[in-house]
């Protein structure tokens, strides 16, 4: 059975047993992922995801692809020239199985890119800094004598609102 997968921006055509090189994955060698964002599985269609599908995999390795060199010369008779390269950085999956139901049953990680990986650490560090202003309070609450000035307007500004 074969499955649509999308990740990385991209729609991959896989089924157990392939081999995809995608866009790199916030996962180590050897750990196992789980793609939910399926868009069909054999003959069934999602509007727009199929619910409960699921592709897992293993991942290989962290790879980068090969070297994209641009050259650019602007002007002739003027030594305007500009040489740059790139290697994109890629994850190297072997797809071990397409689940058609029971998905969130299975207790795999789920596939993230290293983007939105990011993006799900940096939440509890925002909780963090909302936690900040207890501790300003109880700053306030000690003698206006042993405070900068900053602190004095700080806590002024503070009281008046």
């Amino acid at each position: 059975m074969f499955a649509v997968l999308k990740t990385g921006g991209k729609q991959y055509r896989v089924q157990a047993g392939d081999v995809l090189r995608v866009e790199k994955l916030a996962a180590d060698a050897g750990e196992k992922v789980q793609f939910n964002e399926i868009l069909m599985v054999g003959s069934t269609v999602g509007a727009p995801l199929v619910a409960g599908a699921a592709v897992q995999a293993e991942v290989i390795e962290q790879i980068k692809a090969d070297k994209v060199v641009s050259y650019v010369k602007r002007r002739r008779k003027h030594s305007s020239q500009r040489t740059r390269g790139h290697r994109q950085q890629l994850t190297l999956l072997r797809v071990t199985e397409v689940l058609e139901k029971g998905a969130d049953k299975s207790g795999v990680k789920a596939a993230l890119g290293i983007r939105a990986a990011a993006a799900t650490e940096a939440k509890p560090a925002a909780k963090a800094k909302k936690a900040a202003p207890k501790a300003e309070a109880a700053d306030a609450a000690e003698p206006a004598a042993k405070k900068p000035a900053r602190a004095k307007k700080a806590a002024k500004a503070s009281d008046e609102a």
